[in-house]
């Protein structure tokens, strides 16, 4: 890992650049936190084809709101997005979904682990190779979540990683059927946002895969609305969750 900036923002939050390997990443750490006061980490996950610095500004805002209750954050440039090459036989597979949705009608299998799966594959080793770096600094501790983003990259990385501890994910996008099979291997701590008039997305897929994960602890939110409508009280129920799990008492 090299860092390649280093702002602090205001009197909460310190906000690193840096590249790995062939992609790049963002980590924000409360200016409180050292190494003998480390703080856990949020993995921040984005939806699929969005470039990091689309949506730093938002990704920026959540991080301070978690530094305020001791909480580090990172983010990396997804596979496909940003200057990133783009994977093999997703455009293609975009234009097939949304051509799908625009007939009412729903999209095949092939066209949604077209778009998925590749993305899934190259994604959750980036995490892992991100989480050996970040989790070998000293003033970050050893809990880790992840939060938001492609549901089926939350879902891979929640049952192949023992280092994350809880995951908050925002239902309702389409999921491969590889997808519902590692759901009933996730066993952590859920806490699953869905917004029940999410425009374009299959309600009913996102209530089975909530069915389908293994965990003891699982907690299903659902909100009228779309898929910009999300309240600000779920973003603070789903704030709460993390602190309950990655505080250093528990």
């Amino acid at each position: 890992m090299h860092f390649t900036s280093r702002q602090r923002l205001d009197d909460i939050l310190v906000e690193r650049e840096f590249t790995l390997g062939d992609f790049s990443g963002t980590l924000w750490t409360p200016t409180s936190t050292t190494a003998s006061t480390p703080a856990p980490l949020i993995l921040m996950g984005q939806p699929g084809g969005f470039s990091l610095q689309r949506m730093l500004p938002r990704l920026r805002d959540r991080a301070r709101s978690w530094a305020e209750k001791g909480l580090a954050a990172v983010a990396i440039e997804q596979p496909g997005a940003g200057d990133r090459a783009a994977l093999p036989g997703a455009a293609q597979a975009r234009k097939d979904l949304v051509r799908a949705l625009a007939a009412g009608d729903r999209p095949g299998e092939a066209v949604i682990e077209q778009l998925i799966l590749p993305l899934v594959d190259r994604a959750v080793p980036e995490w892992q190779t991100t989480l050996d770096e970040v989790l070998a600094l000293p003033e970050i501790g050893d809990k880790v979540a992840f939060s938001g983003g492609v549901m089926a990259i939350g879902v891979r990385l929640a049952a192949v990683d023992p280092r994350v501890v809880a995951a908050g994910l925002f239902a309702g996008s389409y999921v491969p059927h590889a997808t519902m099979n590692e759901a009933r291997r996730v066993t952590i701590p859920l806490h699953v946002l869905l917004q029940w008039d999410d425009e374009g997305n299959d309600r009913q897929m996102a209530l089975e895969l909530f069915d389908a994960f293994g965990s003891a602890e699982k907690t299903l939110y659902a909100n009228m609305g779309g898929h910009t409508g999300v309240p600000q009280f779920a973003s603070d129920d789903a704030a709460r969750f993390f602190v309950r799990h990655l505080s250093p008492k528990q």
